[in-house]
């Protein structure tokens, strides 16, 4: 009998959503059905847990593991069937967009998870930067509804001072980042969500950042950069953990992940475009100029890091990361 189950997150097996009750008479008929789980979660049970393939959702066992009575006995692997990449990013979208918001920034990779979740989205900048401008646009043409979160800039101070204890890495652009999803996630817990669907992991896997235009060897940055994705996936889940939220992420599925990984280096960025399988796929769910529009990082679209510039000069510092480590040691 399988004692104290606990779960957090949510748990599929072959594109089946599973309820607490499917997922415990799983683990009674065969504790190593664990193994075939997807979705994005943290279980415990008995004196076991189980975390998702990729470690989406915090636990204290390693991504993709199973462990019992500490000692790892097996590994989180599911194998869903082979699909293109249009319904691969389908299904996954579809898979998480029972509940919760979608953070819009208006790119391509939020707006296609909300163009095929089609529930309520938030955008978060300060007024008269860029992101809630693009959302907006995003949203009118899909039909969307988009509530806008201005931050208020003598918020952000209060914002670092919130994350900076919590994220593995403090560096301006890791910080602006974290800060810049507090208020998104700080929205989400007053409107009562815990999931947030967004768009992360879509430059890695699909080639988006600019530098790849550039690459020499375009595939060993690609996979560097995914391997870098677990760093980032902590430090957002430790922002979004501040108001019970966490972030849901369609194009880390494991369907979509190994069919993006099937797509040579070649074809993601080509002709001066990136991301182009991904633009291909958008294009059969919103206009192509949106589908094909370029968008500045998150931390450039909210006018985080610009505020963040401001303050620390008012503060009396030349450089960010001076500034940084000032309200670390508080």
């Amino acid at each position: 009998m399988v004692r104290g189950l606990n779960l957090r997150g949510w748990i599929e097996v072959d594109g089946k959503r599973q309820s607490e009750s499917e997922v415990e008479a799983l683990l009674e008929e065969d504790p190593a059905r664990a193994s075939g789980f997807g979705g994005e979660f943290f279980l415990s049970w008995d004196d076991c847990s189980a975390r998702d393939h990729f470690g989406i959702i915090p636990g204290d066992c390693p991504a993709g593991s199973i462990v019992c009575n500490g000692e790892v006995v097996g590994s989180v692997d599911p194998r869903p069937p082979a699909m293109g990449l249009a319904s691969a990013i389908e299904t996954a979208v579809r898979l998480r967009s029972d509940e919760g918001v979608v953070a819009l920034s208006g790119g391509v990779d939020s707006a296609l998870v909300a163009a095929i979740a089609r529930r309520e989205c938030v955008v978060v900048g300060v007024e008269g930067s860029g992101d809630p401008v693009r959302a907006r646009s995003v949203a009118d043409a899909l039909d969307l509804d988009l509530e806008e979160a201005l931050i208020d800039p003598g918020r952000i101070e209060e914002a670092l001072a919130a994350v900076l204890p919590v994220i593995p890495s403090t560096n301006p652009v890791d910080a602006s980042i974290a800060a810049t999803l507090y208020f998104v996630a700080e929205w989400a817990g007053d409107h009562g969500y815990e999931r947030i669907l967004a768009g992360q992991g879509a430059d890695e896997l699909f080639g988006g950042y600019a530098r790849y235009l550039d690459a020499d060897a375009l595939g060993n940055d690609l996979e560097r950069d995914f391997r870098g994705l677990a760093l980032q996936a902590a430090r957002d889940q430790a922002v979004a953990g501040l108001f019970g939220a966490y972030f849901s992420l369609p194009y880390l599925d494991v369907r979509v992940v190994r069919k993006a990984m099937a797509i040579p280096p070649e074809e993601k960025v080509k002709d001066g475009i990136r991301k182009r399988p991904l633009r291909e796929v958008a294009t059969m769910h919103m206009p192509k100029d949106l589908a094909y529009r370029e968008k500045k990082a998150m931390q450039y679209g909210s006018g985080m890091m610009r505020e963040m510039k401001r303050l620390a000069r008012r503060r009396g510092f030349g450089k960010v990361s001076d500034f940084l480590e000032e309200i670390g040691r508080r």
